[in-house]
């Protein structure tokens, strides 16, 4: 081979060499392209489920307002109950009172009704027997 002949030989792939380094840096291009893409769908796609995140965090802390609000009513109910419950357990102690003492006087009147039929039995017969002398 003369010094001419691979000159010419390689003078023929430099073109070639150019062409096939352009292709592949265009591959290479396309390739983080699509890389660029994929990233940005992903990066998309993320977000879209932290803004659902966010969305369920908000609708969880709706709930657990409603639902402090409902404690707080139930405790005032409960208070109120407990209100009730004494006052019912201090005014059946006081009918229970009152109702001894009804009692009491219930016997006390039925002695004094059974000394006074006896005595009035008494006056009657002595007067049977002053009328009937």
């Amino acid at each position: 081979y003369t010094t001419g002949g691979i000159e010419a030989r390689d003078s023929g792939k430099i073109p070639e060499q150019h062409a096939l380094l352009a292709e592949s840096k265009r591959q290479e291009v396309l390739q983080l392209d699509n890389e660029i893409v994929f990233n940005e769908a992903i990066i998309e796609e993320r977000e879209q489920a932290i803004q659902d995140i966010q969305q369920q965090i908000g609708e969880v802390h709706e709930a657990f307002k409603d639902l402090a609000t409902l404690v707080h009513i139930q405790g005032v109910t409960i208070e109120e109950i407990d209100t009730n419950i004494e006052n019912s357990a201090a005014a059946t102690k006081e009918a229970k009172t009152e109702i001894a003492k009804a009692s009491k006087t219930q016997k006390s009147n039925s002695s004094l009704l059974c000394i006074l039929l006896v005595i009035f039995g008494v006056v009657l017969l002595i007067v049977i027997i002053v009328l009937a002398t």
